[in-house]
């Protein structure tokens, strides 16, 4: 009889939709796989950066100085873990796991953008931005005839930059007693992007000077000493004796 089963014919073939539904589910679980990767992404980030040399003061530095590869680098990273958060919500039917991939590749570009560009702000923050430090500073000497000591250091400085070096005479309010520097000089990096320098140096100051004033500046920063940007100069005034 037909509708009896033939011995030897083997089990009968499951229905196409469910073998469907079967196969999207793997489909799926591996998307989903992908997407608990990228829900890491702020942590690995975090691990470049540190890895970099990048520790929690010099990102407080970094962020005070606006530094805006650490902000474009955490950004990417939490969009990243949002694409991963979303991706794990869709449901894996055939329309599901083609959203679910297209929202993981827009994640996976999210990560790869954050983790490159930790590497740069990494780089950057901790190389520091260029502006020097003056320490150091002695006078010898009696006036009008005086001699001056101070160290110029800087770290960061691009290799085609340069560090400009003022000295002058200054009232007690810090306003300079002439037009002209009593000495003035020009410093650049080595090949580390390092400015570090002993300067040693006569100075005749004029005699109604209450002090001297020691001015760095990076290049293209601003000249006054109260200027509110990273790349304002470094002063250091010692009154006379």
């Amino acid at each position: 009889m037909s509708w009896l089963s033939r011995p030897g014919a083997g089990p009968e073939p499951r229905p196409l939709t469910a073998e469907s539904d079967e196969v999207q589910a793997r489909v799926g679980k591996r998307l989903d796989d992908v997407a608990k990767i990228l829900a890491g992404a702020l942590v690995a980030v975090a691990g470049i950066m540190t890895t970099l040399g990048l520790t929690s003061d010099v990102i407080v530095v970094a962020l005070n100085n606006e530094s805006w590869p650490i902000y474009v680098a955490s950004l990417c990273a939490i969009l990243a873990i949002a694409c991963s958060v979303v991706a794990l919500l869709i449901n894996p039917t055939r329309r599901g796991n083609l959203w679910e991939t297209l929202v993981l590749v827009l994640g996976v570009i999210f990560y790869m953008a954050a983790l490159s560009v930790a590497v740069v702000g990494a780089g950057q923050a901790a190389g520091g931005n260029g502006r020097p430090n003056v320490t150091d500073v002695v006078i010898e000497g009696h006036r009008p005839d005086l001699n001056l000591n101070f160290d110029v250091h800087a770290d960061g400085v691009d290799r085609w930059a340069t560090i400009e070096v003022y000295v002058n005479g200054v009232t007690m309010d810090g306003q300079s007693v002439e037009k002209g520097n009593l000495y003035e000089s020009t410093l650049r990096p080595n090949d580390k992007g390092e400015v570090a320098q002993r300067v040693s140096v006569p100075v005749s100051v004029p005699r109604h000077a209450w002090g001297i004033q020691v001015t760095a500046l990076a290049a293209g920063g601003k000249g006054d000493c109260d200027a509110r940007s990273s790349r304002g100069p470094t002063c250091v005034t010692l009154k006379l004796p």
